[in-house]
């Protein structure tokens, strides 16, 4: 098994292990019907997990090339928590990007010591239909940045992938849910029927 792929099998495990990935019926924040639901906001709270995460990061990122970018720029909340240990790894400036413009001081959308010109790698925990991330990409070049390349930990396969492509961003995804779900079938940690319901969701995108 490549190391790629064993990364893969043992994020898996580890998201159900602590409940981050679980299965049933679920309302999304859209008001979206989900047969899964993904909170990658519990990972810091599991040292284990939390390093096998951010290891992925950083994997994806040397293997991009670290001379491609200038910064890491995560999106608040979920994405700072894996934008900061990837940053400081790589030893690259960070900055985060607001979803929403603050009512006082300087009421900046971008945090951080920006500098224009710089290439900026955007980084979040997943990717649904990629509307967030192009407004965090769209965000980042107004405020002089170069923004070619976003890189989460999972793709819900939703049409993420093709909404960035469109805003002439690349997206990099460490695993996607379909690939996640069937190592776990695969292990006997989930049903046939939790599988079927995934796939099925996938092709209502």
């Amino acid at each position: 098994m490549s190391d790629v792929m064993g990364g893969r099998v043992a994020l898996a495990e580890a998201l159900f292990r602590i409940g981050a990935l679980r299965f049933g019926k679920f309302t999304l924040a859209s008001g979206k019907q989900s047969s899964y639901y993904l909170d990658l906001r519990v990972v810091p709270s599991d040292p284990q997990a939390y390093q096998l995460t951010v290891a992925a990061y950083v994997a994806m990122a040397k293997e991009m090339g670290e001379q491609r970018f200038d910064a890491v720029a995560g999106i608040a909340t979920a994405g700072i928590a894996f934008s900061s240990p990837l940053a400081y790894s790589l030893k690259k400036p960070m900055l985060y990007v607001r979803r929403e413009q603050k009512g006082h001081g300087l009421g900046k959308l971008v945090e951080g010591a920006v500098k224009p010109g710089w290439k900026v790698l955007l980084v979040d925990d997943l990717i649904t239909d990629g509307g967030s991330k192009v407004d965090a990409v769209e965000t980042l070049r107004k405020s002089g940045c170069m923004v070619s390349d976003v890189m989460v930990l999972v793709d819900r396969l939703e049409g993420g992938k093709a909404t960035l492509e469109a805003a002439g961003a690349r997206l990099h995804a460490f695993a996607d849910i379909k690939s996640l779900v069937e190592t776990l079938y695969e292990s006997k940690r989930v049903t046939k029927a939790d599988l079927q319901a995934v796939l099925k969701q996938m092709e209502k995108k």
